[in-house]
């Protein structure tokens, strides 16, 4: 005879709530389920990725992903926790990267373009599939960044996370305030196509053919990437990226100076 379904409370806060059936959001409901699943295949099954999981309490106390249900407990489960400390509890989240890299899904490639402006090694390609993305994740030491929820449910991804706004500079300003990025920006230094390193370069040693005569009469700050050899200056283009970046609070240099020190 088929066993009976057991039952737990969950509820869920803040930003996870994004997740979840409209019915079942910011209110404790009932979840049903079979045998002693771990709670985090609960939380997933109900459509939040593990790695937008920071605290997860069980009758009140702090537990693991790994915590085995057995009917009748009451689940909280709490998003990442940005400034309010919670040391005493069981933290989810593996623990950061010390230098932050990151590797980008196929649907956010202006995302990838923008933090490669402010410094940031960001990996992108739009032939990159989910395997390949985890696959390198892992080897490269990179944050996966994507608005796909399967790519962040896999059990091997361990730092990653869910891009929520559709605006491209918007999701800029969001994974600056998740990851603290702020200290770390060195814009400028890398290349928006290709993300190669860029430095400073003479245009006295331009050939004739890279950069117009009339480009070189206005410009005299010029920078080339050491990869793809693309050559950039302080245009209209360099404005208008200023200016987005501006509106969502993230002021750059006004002029094309790249920075001596390593990049992210």
């Amino acid at each position: 005879m088929k066993s009976r379904a057991r039952q737990c409370r969950f509820r869920f806060y803040e930003e996870l709530n994004e997740f979840l059936e409209p019915k079942i959001r910011k209110s404790e409901f009932v979840h049903e389920f079979d045998g002693t699943p771990t709670v985090k295949d609960r939380i997933e099954s109900l459509g939040v990725p593990h790695t937008e999981v920071d605290l997860i309490l069980v009758d009140g106390e702090s537990a693991g992903f790994d915590h085995r249900l057995g009917g009748g407990e009451r689940v909280s489960v709490y998003p990442v926790f940005e400034r309010l400390d919670i040391a005493p509890v069981t933290r989810l989240r593996a623990r950061p990267l010390r230098r932050p890299r990151f590797i980008i899904d196929v649907h956010l490639g202006r995302l990838a373009a923008y933090l490669r402006l402010l410094g940031f090694d960001c990996l992108y390609r739009n032939d990159l599939g989910d395997a390949e993305i985890i696959d390198r994740a892992r080897a490269e030491h990179r944050i996966i960044l994507t608005r796909d929820t399967g790519l962040l449910k896999d059990g091997r991804v361990t730092h990653g996370a869910y891009i929520h706004d559709a605006e491209p500079v918007h999701q800029v300003r969001e994974v600056v305030d998740r990851f603290q990025l702020e200290a770390l920006f060195k814009p400028w230094s890398r290349c928006l196509k290709c993300n190669g390193l860029i430095e400073a370069v003479d245009p006295d040693t331009f050939e004739d053919d890279e950069v117009p005569s009339d480009v070189r009469a206005r410009f005299t700050a010029f920078s080339r990437c050491r990869e793809c050899r693309r050559i950039y200056w302080p245009g209209s283009h360099f404005d208008r990226l200023r200016a987005r970046l501006d509106k969502i609070g993230i002021v750059l240099p006004e002029t094309l100076e790249v920075p001596g020190n390593s990049p992210c």
